[in-house]
């Protein structure tokens, strides 16, 4: 099916649900969703940007920007994910309880607006990486309108820029709690200090890169093409990452990718 058919099929899939509430992180992904939402059912949408220290200030305010600009009508909401142990503890099932903390608070706005449901920019391709997310919230009931429509990120990117969109090629992006080791306990103090060293990375000039946090080693991810850049100005960087409370910067040199956390995850194997 082409791109158009799936964007047909996905814009018929938002008009029979009638009113919308998104799960909106200023993403490519649900920020497409709301723009195509918006559209279809006009005031009928509803985006909530979950708030919580899992989320970067610059997120944040991305994600105002976009909603400003493209006349989406946004909410934040705070999400205590942090008074959940089991997130705290961050098991290898972390996304899956703070997940459901976050589907409680939707929940409760989608009931407060009488709106029939709570959609999210989950897609095809989504499915191919561990998503313990994904389970939880498809055990709320919360709709992938992408995914139920068969639409992928490349396709989510190629609909964004034919239509204009500024934001087509934004990075991915995640929280803050996936630049942690399953089992190594997330804390405010320790959060605070990989958003910290990320904004600097990005004021820099770094637009996908995450800092990972190995105990008092920040092991930075940068992609391919801009590792020697990293090492131009490894000097600074080394400053900077210490006097942030690191006492050892690292470069990896396999360079960025999404998910590198995962990679200590036993494969499923595929039934027999």
């Amino acid at each position: 099916m082409m791109v158009t058919e799936k964007t047909q099929v996905l814009k018929e899939m938002i008009a029979s649900k009638g009113s919308m509430l998104i799960s909106y992180s200023g993403g490519v992904d649900s920020a497409l969703l709301a723009v195509l939402a918006t559209e279809v059912l006009g005031d009928k949408v509803r985006c909530i940007l979950l708030d919580s220290p899992v989320v970067p200030r610059a997120a944040i305010n991305e994600a105002r920007q976009i909603a400003e600009e493209y006349n989406l009508r946004m909410e934040i909401m705070p999400v205590r994910v942090m008074d959940d142990e089991r997130f705290k503890k961050n098991p290898a099932d972390r996304c899956y309880w703070c997940k459901k903390k976050s589907d409680k608070v939707l929940k409760w706005r989608m009931d407060a607006l009488h709106f029939a449901c709570i959609a999210d920019g989950i897609n095809l391709s989504d499915k191919g990486e561990h998503r313990p997310g994904l389970q939880a919230s498809t055990e709320d009931g919360i709709c992938h309108p992408f995914l139920e429509s068969g639409i992928t990120k490349a396709d989510i990117r190629e609909i964004a820029r034919a239509r204009g969109l500024k934001f087509w090629n934004k990075p991915s992006a995640a929280c803050l709690s996936s630049r942690f080791p399953y089992g190594d306990e997330i804390t405010y103090k320790k959060l605070a200090m990989i958003e910290e060293a990320e904004t600097f990375l990005h004021t820099s000039g770094f637009a996908q890169c995450r800092v990972r946090l190995h105990g008092e080693i920040a092991r930075i991810e940068a992609v391919r093409e801009e590792v020697p850049k990293v090492l131009d100005m490894q000097d600074e960087l080394v400053k900077v990452l210490k006097a942030i409370g690191f006492t050892y910067v690292t470069l990896d040199l396999e360079g960025y990718r999404s998910g590198s956390m995962d990679e200590v995850l036993p494969k499923e194997e595929p039934p027999q």
